[in-house]
């Protein structure tokens, strides 16, 4: 029975771990993509004109 419920248990935090790197590498994508957002903004700015 002890063996059961600790395969269990990794298995749970096995995926807990998988799904949490899914998170975390979407989260880096959005926050690339709003620093592209700034820069380009930044870049029409640099000539005084915004």
């Amino acid at each position: 029975m002890k063996r059961v419920l600790m395969l269990a248990l990794l298995g749970l935090f096995s995926v807990g771990m998988l799904s949490g790197c899914n998170t975390v590498a979407g989260a880096g994508k959005d926050m690339q993509k709003a620093g592209e957002k700034v820069e380009d903004k930044a870049g029409d700015c640099s000539d005084g004109k915004c």
